[in-house]
């Protein structure tokens, strides 16, 4: 792109875009769109700087809304970041808006493009006007300081006389959004998230840390409800750290403490930590100057039940030594980790004591170190990120994201191992962390995924967890060999690679609703009946789920259109409160509630869900459902299930995804 900020420096600044810019606009558009795409680079310039100009007009935010679809179809953002608007990461914005003017002029068209969408001008084939409204909700909270304060130094100095669009777009973006909406969704979502309680923390404490510098601005107005409750736990959960003094008066305030207020400090810690599941960075100081001083409130402030006052009692050389290594300031979710950890119980398991105490010792490969230095502070040392790392994924098996990467089935057998197996799952640390190297099995056959090939992902993985910046590459690379290793079967890969990749305890028997070959529906009937059979606790005995089982689900839109395949692990299946049979499932995306359109919107919270689950009624989980595995020495009863629930379930499936699916011979019900 080339640099266009000091072009034009007389340009007119009148209200409205003359109608000759806006016809070089569209002249410039067309020009990009009718060019080959190895040509496109050489007619891009002259588009962007007639966005610039048409931006310097009042009314030019319109005008380039206007012309999103256009600009996107003509190639404005081929082979660049935005060109894939589902992978943006709202946290970015930050950087592209008050970057140099090329970036923000790119950012400006994207947003602009995504506020189309979410106001039904654009009907979008990779997003849908929910997920675009929520992700400019996220945009507004992540830069709220810029749409209320003016612009500093750096900024003028950089980005010339567009210093004022980014302020500009925020305005635009938030009059049509809804000013009175902003803080108000955005404290909804931030709820929203945390209560899935995720292992990645870090864009829940960006945005509040958007909203304390607004709230404590007093030049700045804010209302909203539950926002006080986030801005304090992170910054003043307690009643000597309530005014955020800093971590250095907060140390010298514990010294002067006596019991009885360090009793209530401990508890005004843990009460705020299990509300949100986010730590205070004053939280670790307070659990450490117990550990030397006053060791009979460490089950206080870590709010453990008698659980996990009697197994950290059991263990009490391990766990004292896991806060020394994992926290620190930096790492303050590492306590909420070790707590959830010691509610589970897991250490009673016999190989995890073992197990974590050579993880306390493990010398660190220099690629692991690399890789956890793209997710922890330079004072922070990876020993000390793997750790917290650890004891997150060990307390929240089922807040593992997969981030913006294509490695579901890697964070779900993470998920998987953690919830079922957890000393394999500290196995898989060790030998990737120390070796650089993990070695599984396939039908008897060593896989190593440092003589496999390439794995799903075509980049290095990012935005990870520390455990899974460190195995996640590994695992990637082992699934896609499985993958290999199963060219020229009939049928679906996955009938041999989940139960080797993920557990003995996945199911033999395999199921899948899609012809391999065609892509069309297949079986429809008797794939149902066998899901139900074995799955529905009415159909199969009422036998609860024993063991996490993969599946595959096809994700739709809001719309109902199909956007790709998935890998989620069904958890559990049961009646909620209103007496509706639901499935509970993980899902690796990093975010599970989601409208998969037709009426079928994912809930997190509200319908009997633990942390980190997903749910949905029977009937519409399996109207996304394509691949299921099952034990097949287990029978349930096939021809139980009516006629009309599986009908109900089949219509729901050809008004979404299975729509172009459909095949040729009409599908008939099997008799009842």
């Amino acid at each position: 792109m080339t640099d266009v900020s000091n072009k034009d420096s007389n340009e007119s600044s009148a209200t409205t875009t003359p109608a000759h810019l806006i016809d070089k606009l569209d002249q410039a558009i067309a020009l990009l769109e009718a060019a080959r795409d190895f040509a496109k680079v050489g007619k891009l310039p002259r588009v962007l700087d007639t966005c610039r100009r048409v931006l310097l007009h009042q009314d030019g935010l319109s005008v380039i809304e206007a012309r999103a679809e256009a600009l996107e179809n003509a190639g404005v953002f081929l082979g660049s970041d935005w060109a894939a608007p589902q992978h943006l990461v709202a946290p970015l914005s930050r950087h592209a808006l008050t970057g140099s003017v090329d970036i923000l002029l790119i950012e400006t068209l994207s947003d602009l493009r995504l506020l189309a969408v979410a106001r039904g001008q654009y009907r979008h084939p990779l997003i849908s006007a929910e997920y675009a409204n929520q992700y400019l909700t996220q945009i507004l909270a992540i830069n709220l300081d810029l749409l209320f304060n003016p612009p500093d130094e750096a900024r003028r100095l950089h980005q010339g006389r567009l210093t004022f669009l980014p302020q500009a777009l925020l305005e635009h973006l938030a009059s049509h959004i809804g000013y009175e909406q902003i803080v108000d969704k955005l404290i909804g979502e931030i709820w929203r998230v945390l209560e899935q309680r995720p292992i990645q923390t870090g864009p829940a404490k960006q945005m509040i840390t958007r909203i304390a510098a607004c709230q404590y601005d007093p030049e700045i107005a804010l209302t909203g409800a539950g926002a006080d409750r986030l801005v304090s736990s992170l910054f003043g959960p307690t009643r000597a750290s309530r005014e955020d003094p800093g971590l250095e008066v907060y140390q010298e305030r514990l010294a002067t403490m006596d019991e009885m207020t360090l009793q209530t400090e401990a508890s005004g810690f843990a009460r705020a930590m299990h509300d949100t599941g986010l730590v205070s960075a004053y939280h670790p100081l307070l659990l450490l100057h117990l550990l030397e001083n006053q060791e009979n409130l460490l089950a206080d402030a870590l709010g453990l039940s008698s659980t996990g006052r009697d197994c950290m009692l059991c263990y009490r050389q391990l766990v004292h030594a896991l806060i020394h290594q994992a926290v620190t300031p930096q790492t303050p979710q590492s306590i909420y980790g070790l707590a959830l950890m010691l509610e589970r119980g897991i250490l009673y398991q016999s190989p995890l004591a073992p197990a974590l105490w050579r993880q306390l010792r493990l010398q660190l490969c220099p690629e692991a170190i690399n890789r956890l230095a793209l997710v922890s502070l330079p004072d922070v040392p990876a020993e000390t990120r793997l750790m917290e790392g650890v004891l997150c994924m060990l307390g929240q098996p089922l807040g593992v994201g997969q981030g913006n990467n294509p490695t579901c089935q890697s964070a779900r057998a993470l998920s998987m191992w953690s919830c079922n197996d957890p000393d394999y799952l500290l196995q898989m640390v060790a030998w990737a962390a120390r070796d650089d190297e993990i070695i599984m099995h396939f039908e008897g056959q060593p896989v190593s995924s440092r003589l496999a090939g390439a794995g799903v992902a075509l980049s290095a993985p990012i935005d990870l967890d520390p455990v899974s910046m460190v195995v996640v590459p590994h695992l990637d690379r082992i699934y896609a060999e499985m993958g290999r290793r199963c060219i020229g079967r009939v049928g679906d890969p996955h009938r041999w690679i989940n139960p080797e990749f993920h557990g003995w305890w996945t199911g033999r028997g395999f199921r899948i609703g899609v012809d391999v070959q065609t892509g069309l529906l297949f079986e429809t009937e008797t794939f149902l009946r066998h899901f139900y059979a074995s799955y529905h606790p009415f159909y199969n005995g009422n036998q609860p789920l024993i063991h996490p089982q993969p599946a595959g689900i096809a994700v739709t839109d809001s719309a109902a259109r199909f956007i790709g395949w998935h890998a989620v692990t069904i958890l559990r299946v049961g009646l909620d409160q209103e007496s509706v049979m639901r499935v509970y499932f993980y899902n690796p995306n990093n975010d599970s509630g989601q409208d998969w359109g037709n009426g079928v919107v994912v809930s997190t919270a509200g319908q009997g869900e633990r942390y980190g689950e997903a749910s949905l009624p029977f009937e519409e989980f399996a109207s996304r459902l394509y691949i299921f595995h099952y034990d097949p020495l287990e029978h349930g009863v096939l021809a139980a299930i009516s006629a009309e629930e599986l009908h109900r379930v089949m219509t729901m499936i050809q008004g979404s995804w299975g729509e172009s699916r459909l095949p040729e011979t009409p599908m008939q019900m099997l008799p009842d």
